[in-house]
């Protein structure tokens, strides 16, 4: 989560009082950091937000944003390479990717200068540059200078794992951190890890001409999707020549005269230039302090109760470190929530479930709720879905895309999840986690009109069959 850049510049107040006293003291400028941090000036709450690094955090500078800017160039790539069956005759000669890394950076530069502004522009907010630590249950230390809050918000944020056995070298082993700083194209990838990060790389490097194969320990690809959807996208990377081999831990990697060599289950090798580690992110909580203040963790993350709070009075959590879904938009909004909270304001609690997710592959995947198969162990038989093919939507046509929008329903009750593949579906997860976390059941929202042709009236047509009267699609 990032705000829009303005073109104003500012001198951000770095000043560290010394043990000074606010209202909120937050670890960690983050998506949820730095939400909390503006949320909570907004209610005229004094805030002092450390971060060791850059505003943003790993969203913005490492994740998020650098990763999509990566996806479209890949869009643009593979639009060039197959312009003619649109009508359009042109020849992709190449990628460029000190072009590519320059078309990034611009737009990291813009909204870090954007959010810069925000920040620097409220009077009731103190950055302070540096790593901090709790040294208290209610002093975080930063450079020998202590702060004091009368509530913490811990907020610093994840890294990227790896495994026992693999030593990160940052040439020829890498994280995503040094695949979004790659100055060239590479000839083959492994990519080790078939979840998010993972398929967003591959789908990328694929368009950029890269022989590219994933290994992943489970049985599919993006195995916290709907089954149906992972199917779908296996699918789609078979016809992309993107070569995959699930149900296959890791046992062994060694360096090449090459390259690398990735041996796996079974014995089986796979080579190439570059292994990319792409097995998830873990959260950033080692020697800041937290156990020792009394703050309960399990495995690293710091535990909380639906209400954000940790074991210690006043000192709460949001983000990465707390389990749970690690996407950018739900610190965001544990950061908003928390600032509410410690305002007075009583705010709703997050449902989890109703938190909206998206892969930002070739095809896209985005769902709200929950899968099928979590539907039946909640619901057990009373469980209905229904399948639209995105065969019988007009835009979808002509983008020339497939993939289908897969609801999940109680039987005469609310619709419990959505999921959807195809190109841009992304975009229309707004109206799905609108419908799952307003109950809304199929008939209500068949009767709202869907604007023709988009993508998105194929929820509505979905929504028209699931209610018994499908125009457009079979029943």
């Amino acid at each position: 989560m990032t705000p829009e850049c303005s073109d104003a510049t500012w001198e951000l107040d770095v000043s560290e009082p010394n043990d000074a006293t606010f209202d909120i003291v937050i670890l960690g400028g983050g998506s949820g950091g730095y939400a909390a941090a503006l949320r909570a000036a907004q209610l005229d709450l004094s805030v002092a937000l450390i971060e060791k690094g850059k505003l943003g955090g790993t969203c913005l500078h490492n994740g998020c944003i650098p990763t999509k800017a990566l996806l479209h160039a890949a869009e643009i790539a593979d639009q060039t390479r197959e312009s003619e069956q649109f009508g359009i005759k042109a020849e992709l000669v190449g990628i460029d990717m000190a072009g590519v890394n320059s078309y990034k950076d611009g737009v990291i530069s813009r909204l870090y200068k954007g959010l810069q502004g925000l920040v620097g522009g409220s009077k009731n907010i103190t950055l302070v540059s540096g790593a901090g630590k709790l040294v208290g249950t209610n002093v975080v230390e930063v450079d020998g200078k202590r702060y004091t809050g009368r509530n913490l918000i811990l907020a610093s944020g994840s890294y990227a794992k790896s495994l026992p056995g693999l030593e990160v070298d940052g040439e020829r082993i890498i994280t995503s951190d040094h695949a979004l700083t790659l100055d060239r194209v590479p000839s083959s990838v492994i990519v080790l890890g078939g979840g998010v990060i993972g398929v967003e790389f591959a789908s990328v490097w694929k368009s950029f001409g890269v022989d590219v194969t994933i290994v992943e320990a489970l049985p599919r690809l993006v195995a916290a999707e709907d089954e149906e959807s992972s199917k779908a996208l296996e699918r789609a990377f078979r016809k992309r020549k993107i070569n995959f081999k699930v149900g296959k831990p890791f046992e062994k990697v060694e360096k090449t005269d090459n390259g690398v060599k990735l041996t796996i289950q079974g014995g089986e090798t796979v080579e190439a230039e570059l292994l990319l580690v792409a097995v998830g992110r873990g959260p950033n909580t080692a020697n800041l302090g937290y156990e020792e203040q009394g703050v309960k963790m399990d495995r690293g993350y710091v535990l909380t109760d639906e209400r954000l709070r940790t074991s210690v009075p006043n000192v709460y959590a949001v983000g990465d470190i707390v389990p749970g879904l690690q996407l950018a938009h739900r610190g965001f909004q544990q950061g908003i929530f928390v600032a509410e909270e410690i305002a007075g304001q009583n705010p709703a609690v997050i449902d989890e479930v109703g938190i909206p997710r998206v892969t930002y592959s070739d095809p896209e995947l985005a769902s709200v709720g929950l899968t099928e198969a979590k539907a039946k162990e909640q619901y057990g038989d009373k469980v209905q879905t229904y399948n639209y093919s995105l065969g019988g939507n007009g835009k979808s046509q002509i983008l020339k895309t497939t993939g289908f929008i897969k609801l999940v329903r109680v039987a005469d009750g609310p619709v419990v999840g959505v999921h959807m593949v195809g190109a841009r579906v992304g975009e229309l997860v707004g109206e799905a986690q609108l419908i799952y976390n307003w109950e809304a059941y199929p008939a209500e929202v068949a009767q709202l009109v869907h604007a023709h042709p988009t993508q998105n009236e194929a929820l509505g047509e979905a929504h028209l069959a699931l209610a018994g009267k499908p125009l457009h699609a079979h029943a």
